[in-house]
């Protein structure tokens, strides 16, 4: 058995972003852009209004100075006069600010008898503009590779960006394997189950920016694995679930051999988890998680993830490791890294009781794993231990 960390470090080994593609903006949400993109303007593009009300000289404002209204401007349609001394401009939000001035007044700051404004004793602080190229500059650059957010596809629109250059999304095929297993909405057998993890894989790794296939359920016997194999081929990542430990009926491990593809390693040492295979066939990296609902989830956060993230070019692909204060006692651990379904609130956190690898219903209730060192003494509450977010 490996340690986690040289596990991890052999199956990112190798792996580079992928070609990359250029796609409209509106098809960017989540997309993993490849190459940076400068601004084509500045933002704003001029000085702006900040407020509805007036744009003046300030140089007589005060409570009880008057001016005259000359003309008005609105968000897309300017006023191309010059303001003087004594004059105002009814102006509103996102309206160019006319030469001439350098204030803008708000409404609720006035009284206005036709054309005729008094300022009020109310009057507050601030020109209540936004300077041209406030937000951005025109050589303002958004650097690559960063995962597009909302905000990021609010600022490239706003950087006049209508197409960008991201990474193509990696391609995983999922296998779940054996004859116990059926489709949800089957009729399963006494002695059967119904698959469930490769949902729960398929969702992780289309969250992280792959596309994901489902493939037939492969039974246990080497014609239905090697043909499973079969139909994964041209995937970037080939997973399989379950038939990866060491009994009579696991065959995975030979049906991958027969299929062309060398293992690295076969067991760690962590629980959940211990059966993980890595192997390659050619550039394609094949990754065999065991077949527990809960140790092949954990897996795919530590292993699966990582990988996707590596192809779509994140320098920082591995799940990011903070630190917690224990609610609670905990004995110690053996000799295998323990990552416990937890619960995390602030800077608190909470390994649930159970922690069977099939508990599905307690996986659902954590949002981290607690992670156990091997051999790690008995803790008490208070201590600080690492914990990963899922």
């Amino acid at each position: 058995m490996i340690p986690v960390a040289e596990a991890q470090a052999l199956c990112l080994r190798g792996l580079t972003p992928l070609a990359t593609e250029t796609i409209p903006l509106r098809n960017a949400a989540g997309r993993m852009l490849a190459a940076p993109v400068t601004a084509h303007r500045q933002q704003p593009p001029f000085a702006a209004s900040a407020m509805d009300g007036y744009a003046i000289d300030a140089a007589t404002l005060a409570p009880g100075a008057t001016f005259t209204v000359i003309g008005e401007a609105a968000a897309g349609h300017g006023w191309s006069g010059e303001i003087a001394q004594g004059q105002a401009l009814r102006i509103f939000t996102g309206a160019p600010v006319p030469t001439g001035a350098n204030h803008v007044v708000i409404q609720e700051d006035v009284r206005r008898d036709g054309d005729c404004i008094t300022v009020l004793n109310s009057l507050g602080d601030g020109p209540n503009i936004r300077p041209a190229g406030a937000d951005f500059g025109a050589d303002f650059t958004l650097e690559a590779p960063r995962r597009l957010s909302p905000a990021d596809l609010a600022l490239l629109a706003a950087m006049n960006a209508d197409k960008v250059v991201v990474t193509r999304k990696p391609s995983v095929a999922l296998i779940a394997t054996g004859d116990e297993l059926v489709i949800p909405g089957g009729a399963p057998r006494g002695d059967q189950i119904i698959a469930s993890n490769i949902f729960g894989l398929k969702a992780m790794a289309e969250a992280a920016g792959a596309t994901v296939r489902i493939l037939p359920i492969a039974a246990d016997n080497d014609p239905a694995l090697a043909l499973a194999f079969e139909l994964a081929a041209g995937a970037d990542i080939i997973v399989s679930i379950g038939g990866a430990s060491v009994g009579d009926h696991d065959l995975v491990s030979n049906a991958a051999q027969k299929h062309g593809i060398t293992l690295d390693f076969h067991k760690i040492a962590m629980r959940p988890g211990k059966p993980l295979m890595l192997g390659h066939n050619g550039a394609a990296p094949f990754l065999g998680l065991p077949g527990n609902p809960v140790s092949a989830m954990v897996c795919g956060h530590l292993f699966l993830l990582p990988m996707v993230r590596a192809m779509l070019g994140d320098q920082t692909p591995l799940p990011a490791i903070t630190r917690a204060q224990l609610t609670g006692a905990l004995g110690p651990n053996g000799p295998r890294a323990h990552y416990m379904r937890a619960h995390t609130d602030g800077d608190q956190v909470t390994p649930f009781d159970r922690q069977d690898s099939a508990l599905l219903s307690v996986l659902t209730q954590a949002n981290c794993l607690a992670i156990r060192p091997p051999h790690d003494p008995a803790r008490k509450a208070g201590d600080r231990i690492d914990i990963i977010a899922i």
